[in-house]
C-alpha cells in the first residue's frame, strides 16, 4: 500500500500526517456524503437538518460516536458512520468544528425574538451553552442553528424522546409549551 503525505481538511489549519491513500480517499468520500445533508462546509440548507459548522469538537465527537454505536437513534443516519474508526470520527469533528457557521436566513419576528430572549434567560440556557450560546466542550452551539431544527430538538427533549442525549435538557424544558419553544428557537436562530 502506497503511503502519501496528506493535509487534513481543517479549513486553514493543516495537519500533516502520513496515512494510506485509501484513508484520505475514505475521508473525502465520507465528507461528501455528510455534505449532501449538512452542507459541504457544515452549513445545512436542508429543512430539519442541523448545521455542524462551528459546533464544539467534543460535542461533535461524542454525538458521532453515539450515532455510530446506535446509542443515539437518528433513522436517516443509520449506517452512515458504520465502520468509521475513532480517528476518522475525530477528523470529521475537527473539520466541522473549524468551519464558520453561516446562520440560515430567516425572518426575524421582533415580538417572538424578545420573548425567546426572556424565556431563555429565565430557563438559564446560558449557564451550560454560555451566555452567547456558542456552546463549549460537550454542550452544542445554539446561536445561529437552524430554527426548525432547534424547535424539533427542544420538543424531543421536552417530550422525553431524545434518546441517547443529555437528560438535563428534558428537565430544563419540562412544562414549557410550544409557544415558549417557538420563541426560544426564533431567538437562538437569529443570534450571530
Amino acid at each position: 500500500m502506497r503511503l502519501v503525505k496528506i493535509a487534513a481538511f481543517l479549513s486553514g489549519v493543516y495537519l500533516s500526517i502520513v496515512a494510506p491513500l485509501s484513508y484520505a480517499q475514505n475521508m473525502s468520500a465520507k465528507l461528501a456524503v455528510c455534505g449532501a445533508c449538512h452542507g459541504a462546509d457544515g452549513n445545512s440548507t436542508m429543512a430539519g437538518t442541523p448545521s455542524l459548522a462551528g459546533q464544539p469538537k467534543v460535542f461533535l465527537e461524542n454525538n458521532l460516536i453515539m450515532i455510530r454505536e446506535g446509542i443515539r437513534d437518528i433513522p436517516v443516519m443509520k449506517g452512515q458512520l458504520d465502520g468509521l474508526s475513532d480517528p476518522q470520527i475525530i477528523a470529521l469533528a475537527k473539520f466541522y468544528s473549524a468551519q464558520t457557521l453561516k446562520p440560515a436566513p430567516g425572518q426575524r419576528d421582533d415580538v417572538l425574538y424578545e420573548r425567546g430572549q426572556l424565556v431563555s434567560k429565565q430557563a438559564l440556557c446560558g449557564t451550560c451553552h454560555l451566555p452567547d450560546y456558542v456552546g463549549r466542550e460537550q454542550m452544542p452551539r445554539l446561536a445561529g442553528q437552524r430554527e426548525d431544527y432547534l424547535l424539533h430538538t427542544m420538543r424531543q427533549f421536552r417530550n422525553n424522546q431524545a434518546t441517547g442525549r443529555d437528560t438535563i435538557m428534558a428537565a430544563s424544558l419540562y412544562g414549557m409549551n410550544d409557544d415558549d419553544l417557538r420563541a426560544i428557537a426564533q431567538y437562538l436562530s437569529q443570534l450571530k
